[in-house]
């Protein structure tokens, strides 16, 4: 019977996660500008395509994987105006770093994402009751990186 192996649970760190933008500096999200649903980062499709042969499979490595973030953000701030007037120029962002709720070197790295567009801002009340103001956006993330050696 195998003991206990004593591995490290880990930590979370609620105040670690954030977004930052090549070109937008003034559009960064850290902890303190978020709802309490924080950053989501969704990854969409496969990191391989498996294609049917007569006889079997062949592999086929996808080079990118595409990528949907929210970033809950609270409409009682200005970055929220930020974020809107950012809509209403250009929805077309560039480069963005999606940094998890963990301290550097402890788990997750941060998720370098590419050609970055904003997406919507989902449903709003404006009842008094919720400060949430949640918008998101699509990117790609570069994988399978040994495909080019």
């Amino acid at each position: 019977m195998a003991g206990n192996p004593l591995v490290n649970q880990g930590v979370l760190n609620l105040a670690r996660a954030s977004v930052s933008w090549a070109n937008f500096p003034n559009l960064n999200v850290t902890a303190p500008y978020l709802n309490r649903a924080g950053i989501t980062l969704a990854k969409q499709g496969t990191g391989t395509i498996q294609l049917p042969t007569l006889t079997g499979a062949v592999q086929s490595p996808q080079p990118y994987m595409l990528v949907s973030v929210t970033i809950n953000l609270l409409k009682t701030q200005p970055i929220s105006a930020l974020y809107q007037d950012q809509f209403e120029d250009t929805t077309i962002l560039g480069n963005s770093v999606v940094r998890p709720d963990v301290n550097a070197g402890q788990g997750l790295d941060p998720y370098a994402l590419y050609n970055s567009a904003l997406d919507t801002v989902r449903e709003q009340s404006y009842a008094g009751g919720e400060a949430g103001w949640a918008v998101s956006y699509h990117a790609y993330w570069i994988i399978n990186n040994a495909m080019f050696n």
